[in-house]
């Protein structure tokens, strides 16, 4: 019984680390795309004028 306690707890963990990885790269990958956007966005403003 405690071995099922254990890894029940253990796959818990794992699955809280696994979501908060994903959400972590996702907030990366997004705040990347929109630093990105916005250097883009400089770059055609400067090259117009």
């Amino acid at each position: 019984m405690k071995h099922n306690k254990l890894a029940m707890m253990i796959a818990i963990i794992a699955s809280v680390a696994a979501i908060t990885a994903a959400v972590t790269a996702f907030l990366v990958v997004r705040e990347k795309k929109k630093k990105d956007d916005d250097e883009l966005e400089r770059y055609l403003d400067c090259s117009i004028q």
